[in-house]
């Protein structure tokens, strides 16, 4: 199987049938990906499977969550390389996103990205997620905020959680230790304004690892004081 075709048969696991025209814009994605980590450091995959896979396939994987629909605003909070936001993009052309990174040179690979798709309603933007949720052009101005970084669901949520308005979604992209992460997390996403709504398990094409999106409802305003300071939500997260 070529990686087109494992692209293709990957996104229709989950019900999207790629267009010519989005395969290509998925394959121009993988090699500036490529080209711009020669530079910054985007990604430690590297390999054509392995982007398409763990990176591509991962991404679109979010449409299993049923609430990727037309019309909604989407924030990809510490997106990185682009994961999942690009894919949304990609896939879902009347879905309109935000891409929040703090480094700067992220974001110049980024706009790249974007220009040289032709993606439109998307834009990169500058900051740091606990300052830019407390701007009033973000706080809780999203149906989506979703988040596929590296911290656990407690930071995560207050991270996360002030940009959804009440009646949106936080989904969180996790691997397979979500089950105790979810429990632990559980009075931090009350306290932020959420109730844990499902944890759906999602599959990559050939390959064993399974993977989670957590999905959490707003059900009522986060209180001011969140997010706190980096230190703060590091060292003493919320019980």
């Amino acid at each position: 199987m070529d990686i087109r075709e494992m692209l293709y048969e990957g996104a229709k696991v989950y019900g999207v049938e790629l267009s010519e025209k989005q395969i290509e814009q998925f394959m121009m994605y993988k090699e500036l990906l490529k080209e711009w980590n020669e530079k910054i450091n985007l990604t430690a995959i590297t390999e054509d499977e392995g982007i398409i896979k763990k990176h591509f396939i991962d991404s679109i994987a979010i449409v299993k969550s049923g609430a990727i629909n037309d019309g909604i605003r989407v924030i990809d909070v510490g997106t990185g390389a682009g994961f999942p936001g690009i894919p949304i993009k990609i896939i879902k052309e009347n879905v309109e996103v935000v891409l929040l990174d703090s480094l700067n040179k992220r974001i110049n690979f980024l706009n790249d990205v974007i220009e040289k798709l032709g993606l439109k309603g998307i834009t990169a933007v500058h900051g740091r997620a606990e300052d830019m949720a407390r701007k009033e052009d973000f706080r809780e101005k999203f149906d989506i905020a979703t988040a596929r970084a590296v911290a656990n669901m407690t930071v995560l949520s207050e991270y996360c959680m002030p940009y959804v308005k009440v009646g949106g979604k936080f989904i969180a992209l996790k691997g397979p230790s979500v089950y105790d992460e979810v429990n632990e997390a559980r009075n931090a996403i009350g306290t932020l304004g959420g109730k844990l709504k499902d944890i759906v398990e999602t599959e990559i094409l050939g390959e064993e690892l399974k993977h989670n999106l957590v999905i959490v409802d707003k059900v009522k305003t986060t209180d001011k004081k969140y997010p706190r300071k980096p230190a703060q939500i590091e060292k003493k997260p919320i019980k």
